[in-house]
């Protein structure tokens, strides 16, 4: 299997780092193009929208987050772009991570999938879920997890 594209997910945790070292190797080692991808997650809320009696245009709240995002996603391929010879910085906004991760890998036809575990583990994992597994679960390319941190 020739690995051309290595698609790395990050949320700018301390968990995603291993993941980052890991797949700036790879894609090093194999020459592959590296994508580094953030998926912002927005609140899916009732319109119209209040909090404390004033209304939120959820239009502005997704530009805000999709421009801070967009900000640290190329922050985070500058730090690695000297190390892999191409690579490319994305940001995309959803409600589901696990869905965005892999309508991007099937579009850009990625080879694998590398990203970090949080580590978590009893009722913290069971109520926060698992985008890594998710990932794992609906990629239809390979997906390599690097552990992070535990969490407990």
């Amino acid at each position: 299997m020739a690995v051309n594209r290595i698609l790395f997910c990050t949320d700018f945790s301390e968990s995603s780092l291993p993941a980052r070292y890991r797949a700036v190797e790879y894609a090093r080692t194999l020459g592959a193009h590296l994508l580094i991808l953030n998926v912002a997650i927005l609140p899916v809320p009732d319109y119209p929208t209040w909090t404390g009696g004033l209304a939120i245009n959820m239009a502005e709240v997704e530009k805000a987050v999709r421009q801070a995002s967009e900000e640290r996603v190329e922050m985070e391929a500058n730090e690695c772009e000297s190390l892999v010879s191409e690579i490319s910085a994305v940001c995309r906004v959803g409600t589901r991570a696990a869905d965005e991760i892999v309508a991007f890998a099937d579009e850009r036809a990625v080879d694998l999938i590398i990203m970090g575990t949080h580590g978590w583990t009893g009722f913290k994992h069971l109520m926060m879920g698992s985008t890594a597994e998710n990932v794992v679960r609906i990629a239809n390319c390979p997906v390599l997890t690097v552990k992070g941190p535990s969490k407990g």
